[in-house]
């Protein structure tokens, strides 16, 4: 297992990444989101990896923090998402942001991912939901990713009370997202309401 990779970028491209360490050029797949936070060519990175071995192919795929490297891990245990598929949504989502979608069950969020349709979103976030909502400090492997999925813990409970209230899950899902997620539950739900009021006027 290559946990990561320490060196000079030699090329970078939206989508892959070439880094060289002891003297040897690593082709590393990588989501547009590392490609936007590593250095020009010829500056120092570091890349953390993960080795996806088959029958047919071994590929390096890369990832700016062990934040998005343990995403990646944990949306590609789901079946049915490839490392495409993984790549692509962590193009498109910050880490935080699929600890929240997944805990308040906004499947939607994953559809702006190229090639992920209802279908494979709404298995990522049942599949995931238990995992996140039961706490990922559990898993030392999903890093601190940990501290997103409790502090969505709030915002979905928050997201939950408003629908209950008769808003709709996307309407309660955009009030919440607005505000600070380490508020209390019953804050979060009071300026949701309000939020919510203010843009009706």
């Amino acid at each position: 297992m290559i946990y990561c990779l320490s060196g000079k970028i030699l090329k970078k491209n939206p989508d892959s990444a070439v880094i060289s360490c002891g003297g040897v050029g690593y082709w590393v797949q990588i989501p547009s989101s590392a490609s936007g936070a590593l250095p020009p060519v010829g500056g120092e990175a570091t890349l953390y990896t993960v080795l996806s071995v088959s029958e047919n192919d071994i590929s390096l795929y890369g990832f700016a923090s062990e934040e998005q490297q343990a995403c990646f891990k944990m949306l590609t245990g789901v079946s049915g998402v490839g490392p495409k598929a993984g790549l692509a949504i962590l193009s498109v989502l910050t880490p935080d942001r699929i600890a929240l979608a997944i805990s308040s069950g906004d499947h939607k969020a994953f559809t702006a991912a190229n090639g992920v349709g209802p279908k494979l979103a709404q298995r990522i976030t049942l599949e995931l939901k238990d995992k996140v909502g039961k706490g990922l400090a559990g898993s030392a492997e999903l890093g601190q990713v940990s501290a997103a999925a409790q502090s969505a813990g709030g915002v979905a409970q928050a997201i939950g009370a408003l629908v209950s209230l008769g808003y709709s899950q996307s309407e309660a899902a955009q009030a919440v997202a607005r505000l600070d997620a380490s508020l209390p539950v019953e804050e979060l739900i009071r300026l949701a309401l309000r939020g919510i009021a203010q843009g009706k006027r």
